[in-house]
Parts: C-alpha cells; sequence; structure tokens
C-alpha cells in the first residue's frame, strides 16, 4: 500500500513550514506544560495538533544485553514538544493479557520499561498521562487500525501526527488520516522537526 501523498512528509514541507513556523510562532520556555486532557482539543479558533508515538526502537531502544535506553534524540524531542504545550500520547502493542484496562496495561509496561532501565535520564512517562492506549486483544495489534481509531477518537478536530519505525504502522496510520513520520532515516531528521508539528495547529481545525 503506498502513503497517500497528501499525508506524506516531504522535505519540502518541513523546509517550508519550518521557516514558517521559525518566523509565526513563539518559542515557549516552560519546563511543566500542562498537558491536554485525553479527550480534549484547544477551542482556540483554529486546529490543534497531538504527537502519538510508538514506544520500541521509536522513543527506546532494548540492547542486546536487555537494557533499556532512550533512542538517540528522543529525550531533546520530547522536551521540545513539551515546551511548546504539544500533548503527546503512545500507541504501543504489549500482550492483551497485561490487563483488563488500558490504565491496568500501561501499568505493567512502566514497571517492564523501568525495571531494565540504564539511560541516566528518567523516560518522561509524565509526558503521556493516561494517552497510553494499548491493545484490549491480540486482533487489535498494530499495524490494525483499532488503536489509530480509538487515538483519533479522544482528540476530535485535532491534527495528529504518528510517529513510528515500520513502514507498516506508517501506512496504516497515514491511511486514517494521520501526518505520519518514519523515524530512523539515514540523511533525515531523527524524529518530525517540532516546527514542522506546531505549525500544522495552524490549519483549519477539522469537522
Amino acid at each position: 500500500m503506498t502513503t497517500p501523498p497528501a499525508r506524506r512528509i516531504t522535505a519540502g514541507m518541513v523546509l517550508a513550514l519550518g521557516c514558517l513556523t521559525a518566523a509565526a510562532l513563539p518559542t515557549a520556555t516552560a519546563q511543566g506544560a500542562p498537558r491536554l486532557p485525553l479527550n480534549a482539543a484547544k477551542d482556540n479558533g483554529r486546529g490543534c495538533v497531538m504527537v502519538w508515538f510508538d514506544l520500541g526502537e521509536t522513543l527506546v531502544h532494548t540492547a542486546e544485553d536487555g537494557s533499556i535506553r532512550y533512542m538517540p534524540g528522543a529525550d531533546k524531542h520530547l522536551r521540545a514538544l513539551r515546551a511548546r504545550h504539544i500533548p503527546v500520547g503512545l500507541i504501543t502493542n504489549v500482550p492483551s493479557s497485561w490487563g483488563n484496562t488500558d490504565a491496568e496495561r500501561a501499568a505493567e509496561l512502566k514497571k517492564v520499561i523501568d525495571k531494565d532501565w540504564k539511560d541516566p535520564r528518567p523516560f518522561a512517562w509524565s509526558d503521556f498521562g493516561d494517552r497510553i492506549l494499548t491493545p484490549r486483544t491480540e486482533a487489535e495489534r498494530k499495524p490494525a487500525p483499532v488503536l489509530y481509531e480509538r487515538a483519533r477518537a479522544t482528540t476530535p478536530g485535532c491534527r495528529l501526527v504518528y510517529q513510528a519505525e515500520t513502514n507498516d504502522e506508517i501506512q496504516a496510520s497515514s491511511s486514517l488520516g494521520y501526518f505520519s513520520y518514519l523515524v530512523g532515516r539515514p540523511h533525515w531528521p531523527a524524529f518530525m522537526p517540532v516546527p514542522l508539528i506546531a505549525a500544522l495547529e495552524h490549519l483549519p481545525r477539522r469537522s
């Protein structure tokens, strides 16, 4: 399946929107930026934007010895989104047997990650709040569309970004209207540039 051209992030878009936001958007400095509630969209007369991530090999890397650390640039990217007050969430595959609710499965996920975490910087769980969506059944595992649809339903009217390291997830999210970015490509930014993400907020709100 080919990524729809309207959703593909190109180098030209990065440059054009990056220049636009560098001139138009103020740079926030707050480190404790308030997060949007799970089902909220900004009521500011224009659109809003939210960034969803895969977790493994997108934000965190598991080494051969089993230790877990941030992927290169991940901590910096999250801090930059936090400074812009752009809310973030996780859409990640975990065993459905880990709990009966997203909250229960997320709690187990945190235990698994924290147990083998070796990065000197703690993982930014607080940035994600209750915005951690996981499969309720094995059939819901990505790249099935269910989790992307659930994420979209939590933020009506928002422009949604999804960042992951696998093409099948990028294609699945893109087909559902996400602005999708494949991380880890040579000669490309490690993550979608934050000025580009912020520029999406200035697009008209979706109905």
